[in-house]
């Protein structure tokens, strides 16, 4: 983010899920690189749960950011963004409630890879269970408006953020050789006082 224009649209939405699970996730392997925590826990939910939390919350919300960004790019259409910010967020609360409870009835002894467990246990597993239904509503959610942006959805123009990098300096979705030109760098990747004098000199252009 740094040097960054920072809106919150949806695919900035799924990013900050990305840090959040992703950096609870990478935490939580510090305690098992632990040899002393590592022998309580082996064996037990808090494993589970940062698998989960690095392997499935951290990447699959970086992809979902990525399908968000570049789904203009590659549809030309924009995805309705109300539906999408509900989905973003639904699928983080989501996942917290699935997944963080098995931290903590890992720490207290839960073990893996068995069909029944102590009385104990069973408001966590029960929450862990009502998060993953409503990690589901996230996932399908974007489903539904991905499918109807494809015929209804905006028309989304060449570069629908505005963003500096080189992909949204072509038509989107791109021609078969991308530039006809070999394109030629006069700017950082994210200098947006260049981005703005290039839409005036557009804009001058077309205005003549």
């Amino acid at each position: 983010m740094q040097k960054g224009s920072i809106t919150f649209e949806t695919p900035m939405l799924y990013a900050f899920g990305f840090m959040g699970l992703f950096t609870i996730g990478g935490l939580a392997g510090v305690f098992l690189g632990s040899l002393s925590m590592d022998v309580m826990l082996t064996e037990t939910y808090f494993v589970v749960g940062h698998f989960h939390f690095v392997m499935v919350g951290g990447m699959l919300m970086a992809f979902l950011a990525g399908m968000h960004f570049w789904w203009p790019q590659i549809t030309g259409r924009m995805y309705p963004e109300g539906p999408s910010k509900f989905a973003a967020v639904t699928t983080f609360i989501g996942f917290i409630l699935t997944f963080f409870p098995q931290f903590v009835v890992g720490y207290l002894g839960m073990s893996r890879r068995y069909h029944a467990y102590s009385p104990e246990f069973q408001v966590l597993n029960v929450l862990s269970t009502a998060g993953a239904t409503v990690l589901g509503i996230g996932y399908l959610v974007p489903i539904f408006y991905f499918a109807w942006s494809l015929k209804y959805g905006k028309i989304a123009g060449n570069n629908p953020w505005p963003a500096t990098g080189l992909e949204w300096q072509i038509q989107s979705p791109p021609i078969t050789e991308n530039f006809l030109v070999v394109p030629i760098m006069d700017h950082e990747a994210y200098d947006y006082e260049w981005l703005a004098h290039k839409t005036e000199r557009e804009s001058v252009i077309v205005g003549s």
